[in-house]
């Protein structure tokens, strides 16, 4: 892990509205400068309420983003954005409409191609306006640099990343969050929460990143079972929205790590949404590192409002009991994941070199696919 005297650079949308009733400033911040033709990228739901963001001039919606998006999810995107040639691209929904939106600012003019900038800092440049607003508090997108969708003939994960895919403005409205539904708003705060847990628990974790990784631990702590229990709980679920934005903040310097990596599976072969998939790898993963990092795997705990240890198996029992207690679906079996398909899954997630070798402890091919077994 680092320490003061390493160096960090940390990315950030230049402008961050926060709070309540922001939504609009969407709108305001177009006209200030000057964009005349929008584009939203969004979810079904989410593209019957465009009004909310107070744009004028002429606005396209592209409204069919669907969970863990694909190459075609992309392409139909990029397809409505030639047709329209956007000056500005607005994400507005969760990860998946942000993401795409990120994507489609860069690849809409055709001069790249998605193939050409996989990787990192591979993007020639931006000549369009991009303005991220989430309606969950999981992703962090809205702060982000790195976008990815699906590859549907590996079952891959394509990630980008790109200083030009950080956004001009983010706009977090905590109350475009009140109709997410309970299970959707477990899901989505354990996201969060893994975004910070692993960056906080990371062979890369930083000082700098550390304090909005740990604040983040305890917003989660302090008020997703609120919001589950209640969610006109305003207060809740800024406190979550909070929180989603600090994990946001980790994953540029620092990101995330073994925990990800194992769910991503999960998401791109049987298409368990992203929050969820994590939720259910979350405790195995933290029980897994603890031995690696004691201390901080205490921290953890103890931030989640849980008893302090860095004992696997009480790590494990409390994670998991913090979960179940949000009413999530632990058990993939539960969640249509065929027993025959573990070995598989293993084989894919130890591929993903990027995030597991920011983990604190090494796993091997027969590691993950023990991690599958308990969660099974």
């Amino acid at each position: 892990m680092a320490d003061l005297t390493t160096p960090i650079e940390l990315q950030r949308p230049p402008v961050v509205k926060f709070g309540p009733g922001t939504a609009p400033e969407v709108g305001a911040f177009a006209a200030a400068h000057g964009y005349r033709r929008t584009l939203v990228v969004a979810d079904a739901f989410n593209a019957g309420r465009t009004a909310l963001l107070g744009l004028g001039g002429e606005i396209a919606v592209f409204g069919r983003v669907v969970p863990e998006p694909d190459t075609e999810n992309l392409d139909a995107a990029l397809a409505e954005a030639a047709r329209f040639e956007p000056d500005l691209v607005v994400g507005f929904g969760g990860g998946s409409a942000m993401d795409l939106a990120k994507l489609v600012a860069v690849l809409h003019d055709g001069h790249q191609t998605l193939a050409e900038v996989v990787g990192p800092e591979r993007v020639a440049g931006r000549r369009v306006g991009l303005l991220q607003v989430p309606t969950t508090a999981g992703t962090g997108s809205e702060a982000g640099t790195r976008a990815l969708v699906t590859d549907p003939r590996t079952s891959a994960k394509l990630a980008v990343q790109s200083r030009f895919m950080l956004a001009d403005l983010a706009v977090v409205d905590p109350d475009l969050t009140l109709t997410v539904p309970p299970q959707v708003t477990a899901e989505t705060g354990i996201d969060a929460l893994a975004h910070c847990v692993e960056a906080y628990t990371n062979r890369k974790a930083h000082p700098l990143v550390d304090i909005h990784a740990l604040e983040g631990i305890r917003l989660v702590g302090r008020y997703l079972k609120r919001a589950v229990a209640n969610g006109a709980d305003r207060e809740a679920r800024a406190g979550l929205a909070l929180a989603s934005l600090y994990g946001g903040y980790c994953l540029g310097p620092v990101n995330t790590a073994a925990g990800h990596a194992v769910a991503y599976p999960l998401g791109t072969r049987h298409h368990i949404a992203h929050g969820a998939a994590n939720a259910v790898i979350f405790p195995h993963v933290l029980a897994f590192n603890a031995p690696a990092v004691p201390e901080r795997t205490a921290t953890i705990l103890e931030a989640l409002g849980l008893a302090a240890t860095d004992e696997p198996d009480q790590v494990l029992a409390q994670a998991y009991g913090f979960c179940i207690d949000l009413g999530i679906e632990m058990r993939m079996a539960r969640r249509g994941v065929p027993e025959t398909d573990l070995a598989t899954m293993a084989d894919e997630a130890i591929t993903i070199r990027r995030l597991l070798d920011n983990n604190p402890r090494d796993l091997a091919r027969d590691d993950i696919l023990a991690l599958y077994r308990a969660a099974f």
